[in-house]
């Protein structure tokens, strides 16, 4: 399933990106049991998010996924439920130059994102069956406010879908003045490369703060009904 290794190495000299080896600097950001690493962003709406052992479409209602169990198994996930309020979480651990993989499921219509850094927004949606040439800035994909994806990738509600991401952090001066924007180096989709090579120059909407060296991952917890498992980082050494 992982491209982005190959991808990270491509474009290495060009970006200020090294490749780490996996062995020693993959970090898990999910554990399956329980959502330690994890915090709200807004602490007082505690039950936003919770593990289940198995998500699935809700058969009699399209627009729900079911959570079922309590952690543990090999399909476990992170699960946010259908709550009327609900708060976005981020890991406690911050990250910069890195490759990312997440898998996430989404019922119909549903919204969320994931943000790297806490900043820059990968759009998640139900954009099932839309034509390539009808994609917009809220499509699953979408580098928000940023890049449009290059094809619809998306997969049908209920189903899990993967993205494969290689992330260039901004960089700053001993002063803290931003010196270059971040750039989303790669982003692959269920298998097929939707971004190369893009720019962000700033935050995307919805970010926590300004824009620094390092942030954590963030995933939205105040639109609707998603579930993620599979998380994990490979950091890369900055040049």
């Amino acid at each position: 399933m992982m491209v982005v290794g190959v991808a990270l190495a491509v474009v290495g000299a060009a970006t200020g990106l090294r490749a780490a080896d996996e062995k020693d600097a993959k970090v898990v950001l999910f554990n399956g049991k329980d959502l330690s690493g994890w915090k709200l962003r807004n602490p007082q709406l505690t039950k936003t998010w919770r593990v289940v052992s198995e998500v699935k479409l809700d058969q009699a209602n399209s627009k729900m996924l079911v959570g079922v169990g309590e952690g543990g198994a090999a399909d476990a996930a992170m699960f946010r439920g259908p709550i009327d309020h609900g708060s976005d979480i981020m890991t406690e651990k911050e990250f910069g130059d890195c490759e990312m993989h997440i898998e996430l499921m989404v019922p119909k219509d549903s919204n969320s994102g994931i943000y790297l850094m806490g900043q820059y927004e990968i759009q998640v949606l139900d954009s099932f069956g839309r034509p390539d040439n009808q994609l917009n800035m809220g499509d699953c994909g979408a580098i928000y406010s940023a890049r449009v994806p290059t094809i619809n990738a998306s997969k049908a509600p209920g189903e899990w879908q993967a993205f494969d991401i290689v992330f260039r952090a901004p960089r700053f001066d001993a002063a803290g003045k931003k010196t270059d924007n971040a750039r989303f180096v790669s982003v692959v989709f269920n298998g097929k490369k939707i971004h190369e090579n893009v720019e962000v120059k700033g935050g995307t909407g919805g970010q926590i703060g300004p824009e620094k060296a390092t942030g954590p991952v963030m995933l939205q917890g105040d639109h609707g009904i998603v579930a993620y498992r599979n998380i994990w980082i490979n950091p890369s050494e900055q040049k």
